[in-house]
């Protein structure tokens, strides 16, 4: 099973992070959270979602793991302004290995620099910034790309991005 890489930290839109996490580890996945800090809580936008951190992005290693997700809200925006996690979700894009992006997720991927080629979805506020990208915009429920990213525009769309990313996490084993 996969050991999913998940970049995390506060105002993450709540459901977008448990619903896609508890999917993952019903199939069997194992879903590692990363911030800043290990051990800290971090809370959702709706206040709804607490995550306890597991691992420090100084203490992780790209390489350690099958696929990375990223859940929307406010936490990806925080995130992209850091290097370390930028560097990081960059790894997994030229790895070619799984992409789990939801909503504002994407914008990690913007900041990294590749979605250019692309073809992707994500919140509608983001559309014109993935364009700019070089990433063929689709205004759809959930899109799969190269076998690779799997993308979704917001939390009404979690069903399709579960099945989704649980075929390509089956695909990519």
């Amino acid at each position: 099973m996969a050991k999913i890489a998940c970049l995390v930290t506060d105002m993450f839109e709540d459901v977008e992070y448990t619903k896609p996490a508890d999917a993952f580890k019903e199939e069997g996945h194992t879903v590692v959270t990363i911030e800043k800090e290990a051990g800290k809580t971090v809370e959702g936008k709706q206040g709804e979602a607490k995550v306890s951190i597991n691992e420090a992005i100084d203490n992780v290693n790209p390489e350690d793991f099958d696929a990375l997700f990223l859940p929307g809200g406010f936490s990806p925006d925080q995130l992209r302004a850091d290097e370390r996690f930028v560097q990081f979700t960059k790894s997994f894009m030229d790895g070619d290995k799984p992409v789990l992006a939801i909503c504002h997720g994407p914008q990690l991927l913007l900041t990294a620099k590749t979605l250019e080629g692309r073809t992707a979805t994500g919140f509608k506020s983001i559309k014109v910034d993935m364009e700019y990208a070089g990433a063929e915009y689709k205004d759809q429920e959930v899109v799969v790309c190269s076998d690779q990213l799997v993308t979704s525009r917001n939390p009404d769309d979690i069903p399709a991005f579960i099945r989704e990313s649980v075929k390509l996490l089956k695909k990519a084993q």
